[in-house]
């Protein structure tokens, strides 16, 4: 089933630097994307990347609903990520929230539509093509394995503001005292 890892914070270097393709798909990586899926649930999220557990490989996971409400499951290891040209972008205005930045949400607009061309945990071609929450999802996703966090896509004013929140929000944690 995979064991949980803990997830890698905001600051954390592996989390800004890209990550390295997979070349071996054996039964280490199937046991790292085990790892993930169970790191991913226990979290409440919708999507991991692998830098996320602090493992410097391009891989993902997700489990998320497209825009007509179905839900996806899968990986994907050596992710392309494509988008509409411009002229047919629509962008999706929506908030989006990290487990790297926990507790933390900002609108961020992303394209409507996405898809990511890779490989399975097998080695074996994969194309994942989604709207709404999974289209976002794969933008997301493929984003951290080139390092970058969605905050590094705000304006400066509002990043600020999202890791003043998060800061402000580990303090307060910090300043609970056992009874």
């Amino acid at each position: 089933m995979g064991e949980v890892r803990p997830i890698v914070r905001v600051g954390d270097p592996v989390l800004h630097n890209p990550c390295e393709p997979v070349t071996r798909f054996d039964g280490e990586l199937a046991a790292l994307v085990d790892d993930m899926f169970a790191s991913m649930y226990a979290a409440e999220g919708v999507g991991l990347a692998a830098n996320q557990i602090g493992v410097a490989l391009r891989v993902f996971v997700y489990d998320c609903p497209d825009a007509d409400g179905e839900y996806h499951k899968g990986v994907v290891v050596n992710p392309e990520l494509e988008l509409p040209g411009l002229g047919e972008r629509r962008l999706d205005p929506g908030e989006e929230g990290c487990l790297s930045v926990p507790g933390q949400f900002a609108p961020l607009p992303r394209a409507d539509h996405a898809a990511v061309r890779g490989f399975d945990v097998n080695g074996e071609p994969v194309t994942v093509e989604g709207t709404g929450m999974l289209a976002r999802c794969l933008q997301h996703e493929t984003d951290h394995l080139d390092g970058y966090l969605y905050i590094d896509r705000l304006p400066a004013k509002r990043r600020k503001q999202v890791l003043a929140a998060y800061e402000e929000s580990l303090n307060a944690i910090e300043d609970i005292s056992p009874l």
